[in-house]
């Protein structure tokens, strides 16, 4: 009874720890139970993940089974996953081609052995699908047999844009390689800069344009292409650019092929980093805007000089040139081209100065003139203005649309037109009022022209002229009216020099009736041939009239010469035998006289010099007035031979109380007739010395003036009136009665001025009355 509580009290610790030991061995199930429950749910979650990744795992034992989810079976088009590698190719076509199977079964045998790894991809027969498959050699903890675990990945949708990347990437090659071969052979400079602005790619034409070796040369020299500019070079230009992100564009000078060159340069920001640049020669097009620019001012400076007026207007119906001519037609004012006159404006303008025609609805007709823009044909009008002017008007349409007006006042002309009409009429009137006989012919031979004397002229029926007829025509109806026919070639040949060569040709021929006609073919300016025909009968008689009084005359020319030179003969004979009768009286032949008896032999003898001096004066003068007169030239000077003149008269200038100057360099000769000019200058200064009175004073003065030779002889004495010194150039002067008339001095005057003239020279005497004379000879 003793040991029953320690009994109990170790039931009771056993109870208790049995207890304790259950309860740890449930708490114990339960977390392995919970713990199982989350591997489960683990295990759940990891293979779903691998359901839904992209990869599908290919585990591949070393036996040849395979272990894999029934989606990689959908991916290759079977029913369900095959147990073994090699089922993988389906006897009716379905999962991988024989070729396939081979190169997969031949990497994964590979990888179970050397453990290298593998890539290889597949397209499924029959379907688009693509397949990666990326072999390893699966871990321990995976498959302890050495298996191979092989990501099978679908790249169907990424082989698709694979193949697309790589069409667009070939295509993209080969336009690369287009646009280069493109950039290469263009004409033109083009280039690339890196983005630190140096130039990295450029074209065979920079290269040649630059004059460098080659394009390696000019990017490692950076040789440029444009100079600088304005402070900034190419690099700069460019640098500006592509901050701007906008491409800059300008025309610059360059030197290319060592010359200087007009070219557009462009720098092109590009998408990526560079800058893009091109140069584009402009020269021929500059120099064709300068020669466009220089011949449009040629053209409006040689329309400002026209007399017609002309202006332009451009698609906007603005004016943009109007020459002086168009300003003055429509009154317009300066500054209309400068202010961009529209066409409408410029009418308006001129309907204010009263320069268009006088319309009802003006609105209306300039809208009608407005359409002439529009128009494809040039349009013409003509306007009659209020003041009488007459204008025409004609509108040229323009390719760009503008419109070019032409106004030519044509009052004028119209007035011209009406002048020329009526002087049309007044030469038919005046040919046929003319007592010549005229008719033209046309080139082709036909008569156009005539007057109404021609038909007479001819002896022709005017009713043969009124058909117009041809030249030959009408030379057979004349030559039945000519005493010979056959002469009626010449006036053919006239009629054809006239109006084919263009010569003037005469003729005369002769009528049946009797009568001579002249003819004569003149050529026109306007091509035609004009035959003039003119009855000369009478004139022909007068003519040979003429003739026979022409011959009678010159027969009493004959005569007198015959019996000037008969006269010269028997006038200087009996003067000669008086005078010589006179000598031997005077000498005492005939015994001494007595001193009256000696006064009378010297009277006479007086009275026979002076005689025979107007003898010679007259005779002379008669032979020089007949053209008879003799000279014999010779090499004279002058001094000396007016030195003598002077000199044989020096008795008669101190008798008469005259002074008397002689003024004259020595060496002045010319051939003359020394006798004959020794009289004249005698014969000027013999009247000098008579009409000076006692004190007065003679000039003699010999010089040269304008290239020729002058002596002058002037006098201080009573000088003579015009019509005193006509009269004395005549020899002559009227009686102081006023009835009849008286000689002065003789023949001198006359003689002198017929010596003279004999000579070639000329002379002058210049007379005031109370104030002397001057007597200028001028020898050649």
């Amino acid at each position: 009874m003793d040991s029953s509580p320690a009994l109990l009290a170790i039931v009771g610790l056993l109870l208790a720890l049995w207890t304790a030991t259950a309860v740890w061995v449930m708490l114990r199930a339960s977390g392995k139970e919970q713990k199982s429950v989350a591997s489960r749910k683990a295990a759940l979650r990891l293979a779903r993940m691998i359901e839904e990744s992209p990869a599908i795992p290919l585990l591949v034992r070393t036996d040849g089974r395979i272990e894999a989810p029934d989606r990689f079976a959908r991916w290759l088009g079977l029913h369900q996953v095959p147990e073994f590698l090699s089922e993988l190719s389906d006897l009716d076509g379905s999962g991988l081609s024989e070729e396939q199977m081979e190169e997969l079964t031949r990497n994964v045998r590979r990888t179970q052995k050397t453990a290298k790894p593998f890539r290889m991809s597949v397209t499924v027969p029959g379907s688009n699908r693509a397949l990666a498959m990326h072999g390893t050699l699966a871990d321990p903890a995976v498959s302890p047999s050495g298996a191979a675990l092989v990501w099978v990945f679908d790249y169907s949708e990424s082989q698709i844009e694979l193949a697309q990347l790589r069409e667009d990437a070939a295509r993209a090659r080969d336009d690369f390689g287009a646009l280069v071969g493109l950039i290469e052979a263009a004409p033109m400079p083009m280039w690339f800069r890196g983005a630190d602005m140096k130039l990295r790619l450029v074209n065979r034409a920079y290269v040649e344009a630059v004059g460098a070796e080659s394009a390696d040369t000019v990017v490692t020299n950076q040789i440029e292409l444009v100079e600088t500019v304005g402070g900034r070079n190419a690099a700069q230009v460019a640098q500006q650019a592509a901050d701007r992100r906008q491409p800059i564009e300008r025309i610059v000078s360059a030197t290319i092929d060592n010359a200087r060159r007009t070219i557009r340069v462009t720098d092109l920001p590009l998408v990526g980093e560079g800058i893009a640049g091109y140069a584009v020669d402009i020269e021929e097009m500059e120099e064709q805007a300068r020669e466009f620019r220089a011949f449009r001012e040629a053209q409006r400076s040689m329309l400002d000089q026209l007399s017609i007026g002309v202006a332009q207007f451009d698609a906007q119906h603005r004016m943009t040139f109007a020459n002086q001519p168009f300003h003055r037609v429509f009154s317009l004012p300066p500054g209309v081209v400068n202010d961009r006159t529209t066409f409408e404006q410029m009418l308006l303008i001129a309907r204010e100065n009263g320069r268009i025609p006088e319309v009802r609805d003006f609105p209306a007709w300039r809208g009608e003139i407005g359409k002439w823009f529009l128009s494809d044909e040039p349009h013409e009008e003509a306007w009659p203005l209020s003041d009488g002017t007459h204008l025409r008007i004609v509108a040229q349409p323009l390719p760009d649309g503008g419109l070019v007006v032409i106004a030519e006042d044509r009052t004028e002309q119209l007035a011209l037109s009406a002048m020329r009409d009526t002087l049309l009429r007044t030469r038919t009137a005046t040919f046929d009022s003319l007592f010549e006989a005229l008719a033209v012919f046309a080139p082709d031979g036909h008569l156009e022209l005539w007057n109404r004397g021609f038909s007479g002229a001819w002896g022709v029926d005017p009713e043969v002229l009124d058909g117009h007829p041809q030249a030959e025509d009408l030379l057979e109806a004349i030559a039945a009216n000519l005493a010979d026919p056959k002469t009626i070639s010449v006036v053919g040949n006239t009629i054809r020099s006239a109006t084919l060569d263009r010569k003037k040709r005469e003729g005369r021929i002769e009528l049946a009736d009797g009568r001579s006609l002249d003819f004569a073919g003149v050529p026109l300016p306007d091509g035609n041939g004009l035959l003039t025909v003119l009855d000369v009968t009478a004139s022909r008689r007068a003519e040979e009239a003429l003739r026979e009084r022409n011959r009678a005359l010159e027969e009493a020319d004959a005569v007198m010469t015959r019996f000037l030179a008969n006269m010269s003969y028997e006038f200087r004979t009996p003067l000669t035998s008086i005078g010589g009768f006179a000598e031997l009286l005077s000498g005492g032949v005939a015994g001494e006289l007595s001193p009256q008896a000696m006064e009378y032999v010297q009277a006479i003898s007086l009275s026979v010099g002076k005689l025979t001096e107007q003898v010679e004066n007259v005779l002379d003068l008669s032979q020089s007035e007949a053209g008879l007169m003799p000279l014999h030239k010779s090499k004279t000077e002058l001094l000396p031979l007016v030195t003598e003149v002077v000199r044989a008269r020096e008795d008669a200038i101190v008798e008469a109380g005259l002074t008397l100057d002689l003024k004259g360099g020595a060496g002045k000769s010319l051939s003359v007739d020394p006798q004959q000019l020794r009289r004249a200058i005698a014969q000027l200064l013999d009247n000098a010395i008579k009409s000076t009175p006692r004190g007065g004073r003679i000039l003699v003065e010999i010089a040269r003036n304008r290239g020729a030779n002058t002596i002058v002889i002037s006098d201080n004495g009573e000088g003579m009136t015009q019509h005193e010194l006509a009269r004395a150039l005549e020899g002559i002067r009227m009686a102081a009665d006023g009835k009849g008339i008286e000689r002065r001095h003789g023949l001198g005057i006359p003689l002198a001025r017929q010596l003279i003239e004999a000579h070639g020279g000329k002379l002058d005497i210049q007379s005031r009355k109370n104030a002397g004379t001057t007597a200028t000879i001028s020898l050649p």
